[in-house]
């Protein structure tokens, strides 16, 4: 799954691919598959963490743009890596970029599993939560369809930059109280862009049943 998420990086404006375990196992198999790989340490908290060793280790200049493309994401469209990485690069007052998709499912905007985020009126995240935000007050005014919720999607970028400081950077409350590493950054006063993109992008593989969906489709 590893190489399959790598060749779909490659598919993008990327101008270096790397992948950063702890595995030995998917050491092995990127390099059977000529893909360049990076063993780190194995006590990261968080994939920021340890793409930030990741960054240190490769002596990345500060502007660099680095994008974080979870090793579960064998479908991930090369375009969406694209207008990630695109998104922060036009926020120069942005420290880190992610994604976003209209939540048309109802029963979505309860979910703890379905993380939710708010923004302002420049796109820029207010604050990202498992619960339902925003909160509707008086829904026989505003229909919780047409509130304008927002769903989370995991893929970020971020500056090189924010990358070597994040490390020295001791947890925040919100974060553990959310178990989302990406209140670490709004806690320090970081902003995040966000993308809203125009579709959901194919989902990730986090059961069996995705595994074999997505065999499937290979």
């Amino acid at each position: 799954m590893v190489v399959r998420v790598a060749e779909r990086a490659k598919e993008s404006l990327a101008k270096q691919v790397v992948v950063a375990t702890d595995s030995a196992e998917i050491l092995a198999a990127c390099q059977a598959h000529q893909i360049e790989c990076i063993l780190t340490r194995d006590d990261h908290a968080t994939g920021t963490d340890r793409i930030a060793e990741v960054a240190h280790l490769l002596k990345l200049p500060e502007q660099t743009l680095v994008v974080n493309l979870q090793g579960d994401e064998p479908a991930i469209p090369a375009e969406l890596i694209n207008q990630v990485a695109l998104t922060l690069a036009s926020n120069p007052d942005c420290a880190i970029s992610t994604v976003a998709v209209a939540i048309i499912d109802p029963q979505e905007i309860a979910n703890p599993n379905v993380v939710k985020v708010v923004l302002n009126r420049n796109n820029h995240a207010l604050y990202f939560s498992r619960a339902a935000i925003p909160f509707v007050r008086d829904p026989d005014a505003s229909s919780q369809e047409g509130s304008g919720y927002l769903r989370h999607i995991g893929i970020y970028a971020y500056r090189a930059a924010f990358l070597h400081a994040y490390a020295r950077l001791k947890p925040a409350p919100a974060e553990q109280a959310e178990a989302l590493e990406q209140l670490r950054a709004l806690w320090y006063g970081y902003q995040i862009a966000v993308y809203i993109a125009p579709e959901t992008p194919p989902a990730g593989v986090d059961t069996p049943e995705d595994l074999e969906r997505i065999r499937q489709a290979f």
